[in-house]
């Protein structure tokens, strides 16, 4: 069997899948849904789909030394025929109990069809203007994690954002211009959340109040807003034109951000100095 450094359980509940939701943990979720099937739900975040669910076809897909989540409508045959092709090719493979359906009714987040299929994988391509710090990381940020962990992300000259869009057949975003931009008061991290149905999802909803706040200058309105900005600030510099480096650093900055959200936001210090 494959040496994942987090093996998964044969049936992965819901729950269980969501809680590594929006992090690096998140396992490589192939679709096995049938093509009439998926054309009328939407997607699990981050889920590649393939019209060919045999053991052998998704085996070229993956990185066995990943772990890896097969989804279907409702977890039965077409699902754990996948998983099982896939142990028998010495490939640890998981199925999502419940499949897609399983998933929506207990409440996590989908990605509409129409979102899906315009800003979904894999490896799809996004520009944007070089010398990232903060909507630029969390934009990229989002798309990997919520849309397409295979996403490439370009930085080019400002001038040269939307030429290189139209000739990588790629999606600009965070220039003047782009399909995904600054829309009044909101940036766009807030845009993309909108464009992508996300924007209703309670925790990524309030991981843009202190993305806003920080790249907008309105740090009064979020707490977190000002040490998240100076941080920013400070990998920003020290990354200088490596803009690659800047996203690995930011996402790390991200994703401690988010799992404050999600799961560690009630845990308080309050050791004092005794005489």
């Amino acid at each position: 069997m494959s040496d994942n450094a987090y093996p998964l359980p044969f049936a992965l509940s819901p729950d269980a899948l969501a809680r590594l939701l929006g992090g690096p943990r998140w396992p490589q979720i192939i679709d096995v849904r049938a093509a009439d099937i998926r054309a009328s739900q939407p997607d699990l975040p981050a889920a590649r789909w393939t019209a060919n669910g045999s053991g052998a076809a998704v085996a070229a897909l993956i990185d066995p030394s990943r772990p890896v989540v097969i989804a279907c409508k409702a977890g039965h045959n077409r699902s754990q025929r996948t998983a099982a092709e896939l142990r028998e090719l010495g490939i640890s493979a998981s199925i999502l109990a419940g499949g897609s359906l399983g998933w929506a009714a207990a409440g996590h987040p989908t990605l509409p069809r129409a979102a899906a299929d315009a800003y979904g994988g894999p490896a799809r391509v996004w520009v944007t203007r070089r010398r990232p710090k903060i909507d630029r990381v969390a934009c990229p940020w989002l798309i990997r994690r919520f849309l397409d962990p295979e996403a490439r992300i370009l930085f080019v000259e400002p001038d040269q954002v939307l030429a290189v869009a139209a000739d990588t057949g790629g999606i600009a975003f965070d220039t003047p211009g782009a399909p995904i931009e600054h829309d009044g008061p909101r940036c766009s991290f807030d845009t993309l959340l909108e464009a992508c149905g996300l924007a209703g999802f309670a925790p990524l909803a309030e991981l843009a109040v202190i993305v806003r706040a920080a790249d907008t200058d309105d740090l009064a309105s979020s707490p977190q807003a000002a040490g998240y900005l100076a941080a920013s600030l400070g990998l920003s510099a020290l990354a200088g034109d490596d803009d690659q480096a800047m996203l690995r650093h930011g996402f790390v900055m991200l994703d401690g951000l988010y799992a404050w959200i999600t799961t560690a936001r009630s845990e308080t210090h309050s050791w004092t100095n005794r005489a």
